[in-house]
């Protein structure tokens, strides 16, 4: 019972300490500052900075943007979607049949659709849906592809298509509206909205494929926008969306291949069914530590040849398999994307200047690219 006592007793006397200690506390404030109205009567400046100075002036000159709904009205019904079938293997490498969907656009009123190459890559059936909801099925045979620049064309059994208007993604600017609008995640043609981020990019999809020029852009990009259209507020294409890019803690970032780009590429696949590029006829591996201690190599950076194609431009002009090229057409290359990049921009018939090393020399020789052989 004396406990039932004794704890009130000691919570009155620490209540009663700590209240003095309060108004003790309390009272040594006041008495510090016996004015406490002098620091807020002192100026702080004895002169303003601009005794005429008056704020701008509000003028209302906002310019309204166009509507994004007439862009899409006008570009939508030339958009289709792209839906394939693929043979795909288990982990026992028993076949099974695995859909896929993706986008394209009428470039030709005639039945030809632009589309990416993985969105028809493996494909064994390929069915193309128009905006009104007509339903064609491609020929297998009618597709044409360069795997290289992620392009492909489809050529369906129809005509009268809308076709859309090729704009330039060289006139367009970092921070200028653009739309992209596809079949996202298989579900119908939508559009969504975003700005040019970037230009010129290059982006490394896989270790053996780098897309450059493409365009960055903040629009939502999807699984299944991909080969549909980015296109301008005047509704002309500027490009191609090809890939996406979204991690934790990072925001989506859409591309599209710069339709620039894109125009020869695809006049090709329709006029010849292939695309043609200077060609050397060499295997290349690009230099890691890995070869340079199994062959003992005195380079540490270039690209190792690994074939040679006989009678081709690089037999004729003396290159061997395990030489190590470190600069063509005049600038230093240190791994294949660099050497491509460099080759694809040359001309077929003119001539480049090869360094490499053999061993331990370095070597110059002249080799002259020729069309590359068809698919």
């Amino acid at each position: 019972m004396r406990r039932q006592y004794f704890k009130p007793l000691i919570f009155t006397i620490i209540a009663v300490i700590t209240l003095g200690a309060t108004l003790l506390t309390g009272c040594v404030t006041i008495t510090d500052n016996p004015n406490p109205t002098d620091a807020a009567t002192t100026p702080i400046a004895t002169s303003p900075i601009n005794a005429s100075w008056t704020p701008p002036v509000l003028n209302g000159t906002t310019t309204q943007l166009p509507s994004i709904a007439d862009v899409v009205a006008l570009v939508k019904p030339s958009v289709v979607a792209i839906n394939t079938e693929v043979t795909s293997y288990d982990f026992f490498n028993r076949p099974y049949t695995q859909q896929g969907a993706g986008s394209g656009w009428v470039i030709d009123a005639n039945g030809i659709i632009v589309t990416n190459n993985h969105v028809v890559e493996g494909a064994k059936t390929i069915t193309v849906t128009t905006d009104k909801g007509d339903t064609y099925s491609a020929d297998i045979n009618s597709v044409f592809t360069d795997p290289l620049n992620d392009l492909a064309i489809i050529k369906i059994n129809a005509t009268g298509l809308p076709a859309l208007k090729r704009g330039t993604a060289a006139n367009m600017r970092i921070g200028d509206w653009v739309i992209a609008i596809g079949n996202a995640l298989g579900q119908g043609i939508r559009a969504t909205e975003g700005i040019v981020s970037r230009q010129g990019v290059s982006l490394q999809v896989d270790l053996n494929q780098t897309l450059y020029d493409l365009i960055e852009t903040s629009a939502a990009i999807n699984p299944g926008n991909s080969g549909g259209p980015l296109v301008n507020l005047a509704g002309e294409v500027i490009g191609i969306t090809s890939a996406k890019i979204a991690s934790v803690g990072v925001e989506g970032m859409g591309y599209a291949i710069s339709i620039d780009t894109a125009t020869p590429i695809i006049e090709e696949l329709v006029t010849k069914g292939y695309v043609t590029r200077p060609w050397l006829g060499v295997g290349l591996y690009t230099v890691d530590q890995v070869a340079i201690a199994q062959l003992d190599l005195k380079v540490e950076e270039g690209v190792l040849v690994t074939q040679v194609v006989a009678d081709s431009p690089a037999d004729k002009a003396g290159l061997k398999r395990w030489d190590v090229i470190v600069s063509i057409g005049g600038e230093d290359v240190t791994n294949i994307d660099e050497l491509t990049r460099v080759l694809n921009a040359a001309t077929i018939g003119e001539p480049l200047e090869i360094k490499y090393w053999r061993g331990d020399t370095e070597y110059i020789t002249s080799v002259t690219p020729v069309e590359s052989p068809r698919p």
